[in-house]
This record gives structure tokens, sequence and C-alpha cells, in this order.
């Protein structure tokens, strides 16, 4: 084994070897005094925390706080602010991964601390027994979601006795069933393929799908490809709306790296507002767009200001529970929801508002 730090005979990290064989020796002993009931136990309670110090072992910091999103516009203030240095990496780690359903399930399997998602398919994490909570209010689509067609469809009517394809996620069957709604249709009346959103775009080309529900910016990918929308979001006003979720138990043990976290979106968010264009230069051609279908997209999307978040998240009842119980009885109808949320253990507010509070601060 080589070294390549500090004085001769240190270890990797600077310590020496005889300060950790200390610490170890520390360790053991307050071990064994502790298993044999010693009547100084306090008094080596008390006094371990800086013997250890002394001897080099300090533990280890954390891991950053981990954070999914797939990609989608809306979630890009984030991306932004890591391109741009204003996320401590310590602090805080976006992932970014390839579909909304694979952010779910490394959000179920205890992958991810956190993730940006949809507030109906959060309702429905809740149901699942994930123990979260809502930390903010990111953004409202507008437009951006959107079904698209063989360019020979012009209406959702024409898609009867199609088959569609449709991201296995809460969203996905909700864009379906409000555009089949609209046509006067039921899910009898066309053939539902489950199919993960970066697939739509080769399942379109070789005919064996007649539409995709999709969103931006694979919608746009679409529409470069000759496919034309036939229904959007903004035909389904305020029942879209991104949230920033993190684990209970993250939030009750990391509080001050979920207020970083927070920080970065304020940051990120206040920089895509203030400079559109620049930041359409950084991220667009990495997703696949031009500058122009990038900006374009940003015009179906209403992004929440911290202070906007924050009153959202705030009051009894909060804005979000009442903008949410009616998604929520949506869901139940359609039998994508089975019981009524528990809104008390939801959200939270407190992360929000501290955020904001430091933002103000000079």
């Amino acid at each position: 084994m080589s070294f390549h730090a500090g004085h001769a005979g240190a270890m990797p990290d600077g310590r020496h070897p005889s300060a950790v064989r200390a610490c170890r020796l520390a360790v053991a002993c307050w071990l064994r005094q502790i298993h044999r009931g010693c009547a100084r136990r306090r008094w080596l309670l008390a006094v371990l925390p800086g013997l250890l110090a002394l001897a080099g072992c300090n533990p280890p910091a954390p891991p950053p706080l981990t954070v999914g999103l797939n990609p989608w516009i809306g979630y890009d203030p984030l991306v932004l602010a890591r391109e741009q240095g204003q996320i401590d990496p310590a602090r805080v780690k976006v992932v970014e991964l390839s579909t909304n359903a694979e952010v779910l399930r490394h959000f179920r399997n205890g992958l991810l601390d956190g993730i940006a998602t949809t507030l109906d398919q959060t309702l429905k994490l809740a149901e699942e027994g994930v123990d979260l909570r809502i930390v903010a209010v990111l953004d409202a689509s507008t437009g951006a979601d959107v079904v698209m067609a063989s360019p020979e469809l012009s209406s959702p009517q024409e898609l009867r006795g199609s088959r569609i394809a449709v991201e296995p996620s809460t969203l996905g069957q909700l864009m379906l069933r409000r555009m089949l709604d609209s046509a006067g249709m039921t899910l009898a009346d066309v053939t539902v393929a489950p199919m993960e959103a970066s697939q739509h775009l080769a399942a379109l080309q070789s005919g064996r799908i007649a539409a995709a529900v999709s969103y931006d910016p694979l919608a746009s990918q679409l529409r470069t490809a000759g496919f034309v929308p036939v229904f959007d979001s903004g035909q389904m006003p305020g029942e879209i709306l991104d949230v920033l979720v993190v684990r209970a138990e993250v939030l009750a043990s990391r509080p001050a790296d979920v207020e970083a976290l927070l920080g970065a979106w304020n940051d990120g968010l206040a920089s895509l507002e203030s400079d559109g264009a620049g930041a359409a230069a950084k991220l667009a051609r990495s997703i696949g767009l031009s500058s122009s279908d990038y900006l374009q997209t940003l015009s179906g999307l209403r992004f929440f200001s911290p202070a906007d978040s924050l009153a959202y998240l705030s009051g009894s009842p909060a804005p979000l529970r009442a903008n949410g119980e009616r998604l929520a009885t949506s869901l139940q109808a359609m039998q994508l929801l089975h019981r009524a949320p528990d809104w008390d253990r939801l959200h939270d507010a407190g992360p929000a508002a501290r955020a904001l509070r430091a933002r103000n601060t000079p």
C-alpha cells in the first residue's frame, strides 16, 4: 500500500496510523466497559466525542441528498442550478433518469431521497405507503403535456378504435381519461398500450400505435418527426401540478439539506426566468431540442415563485389541499386512487418558509 498525502507514514486522508490505532483502541475499550456495566459509563459517554476527535475518528460526512427527475422542462431549474454551480455537490445531487416511470421505481425502492413529480403521482405514492412530504410546488402545466397522434388524425374523436400508448403512471392515465371525456368516449373505445415515453417515437413511426400521451421535451421530438397534437393540458386547467417531494425521514434528519435543495431550486428558477434564452442555450441541446423549441415549451408552463409556492402550502386548509382534493376525487372516480389522502401528513411548509427567509436575508 502506498500513501500519497501527508508526511511519511500518513494514511491517504492525512491521518497518522498511530492515531487510527488509538481511535480503535478507544472505541474497543469503551465498548468493553459498556458491556461490563462499568460504573464509569457516564464519564466515558461524556468524554468519548472529544477522544474520538483527538484520535482522528470524526464520523464521515453523510452522502449528498439525492433528488431524482426525468427529462421535463418544468424540472430544469434544478438542472440549470447544477450546471451553473448553484448547488453544493456535497449536500445535494441531482439525478437525471430517462423516464418518469424510472424515477418512481427508484423512489419506491429507496434509491432516492426526493423527487420532482406530479401531484397526482404523489397522491398515488402516499396511498402505496411511501411516507413522504411535499416541500414545494414547482409549476403548473398549461399545455406542455400533450397527446400526440399520427398526422392524418386531427381530433380525439378520430382515435376511436385506435391503440394509444400511455406511460405506466397516474398522470398518463389521467391525461388519457380527460381526452376521452372531451371526445365523449370511454376506455372501451380504445386500446391502451402501456409503454414508457422514451419508446413512443419508435412505436408511432412503426405504426404499432396511433397516438401517445407524452410531454416535452419528448413531445417536441414527436412534433419534429411529423406527429401532431390532438389534446393538451391546457384543456384541463389546474389539474397537473409538479411538486418537490422528500421522504419524511429525510426531512426529519436532514432539514438543512432539504432547505439547501429548495435554495438551489429558487436560484435556478431565478436564472431561468431572468434569461430564458441563456438557459435554452445551455440546456436545449442535451434534451434534443432547438433553443426556439425549448422557449416554446416554456410557454406551456407556469412556474410558482418561492413566495407563491409557500403560500400554496400554507394555511388551514392550504390551497394545495383544496386543489388536491378535487384531483383526488377525480382519481377515485377513475379508480386510480382508492381512498382520500391524509392531508395533515402530506405536506410541510416549514422548509419553504426557511428557504425563502434565507433568500431574503441580506
